[in-house]
């Protein structure tokens, strides 16, 4: 595989990467950090990447596999996993509401499994399919509908709890 095959199976992906790294890592500087180190590990395995069926798949798991690792390192003891809202420039009043609704989204996200929290950044941020979902964490369909159906289920109860203040 060449140069120019490498980056047209691979560069479409980059934003797609850079996301998960960022639900994981703590900065956008990580992120890339965690995305840069993917690609040069995509690149030294060029020739692998060929014999997959989904190249995206491989890319996404070995993303998800650093930023675990990096987690785990110990000189990424402060990291914390968090996410920060995009701006949105058109109405003042809406876009404070919209990331006050996003923020504690993503917060009651990171109260998750990791597995839940990660089946559920691929289907509903990412819009994997469930057969790409279950490559990239290594289990069967059926258990990506489970963790994706027990994922959004604790965070509508969270959400309920949230906005009725626990009444009921």
């Amino acid at each position: 595989m060449n140069q120019k095959e490498f980056l047209d199976i691979v560069l479409p992906m980059k934003d797609r990467l850079y996301r998960l790294a960022r639900r994981f890592l703590i900065s956008s500087d990580e992120a890339e950090d965690a995305v840069q180190e993917v690609f040069l590990k995509l690149w030294n395995h060029k020739d692998v990447i060929k014999r997959y069926k989904s190249p995206e798949a491989y890319a996404i798991t070995m993303t998800k596999n650093y930023c675990l690792d990096r987690l785990k390192s110990k000189q990424a003891s402060n990291l914390k996993i968090v996410h920060v809202n995009f701006e949105n420039k058109s109405n003042l009043e809406h876009d404070i509401e919209a990331k006050d609704g996003v923020s504690i989204l993503f917060k009651l996200m990171n109260t998750l499994p990791q597995q839940q929290k990660l089946i559920l950044h691929l289907r509903d941020v990412e819009q994997f399919e469930f057969s790409e979902i279950a490559k990239i964490t290594q289990s069967t369909e059926a258990a990506v509908r489970v963790s994706l159906s027990r994922a959004r289920k604790k965070i509508k109860s969270l959400l309920l709890k949230q906005y009725n203040y626990g009444i009921q």
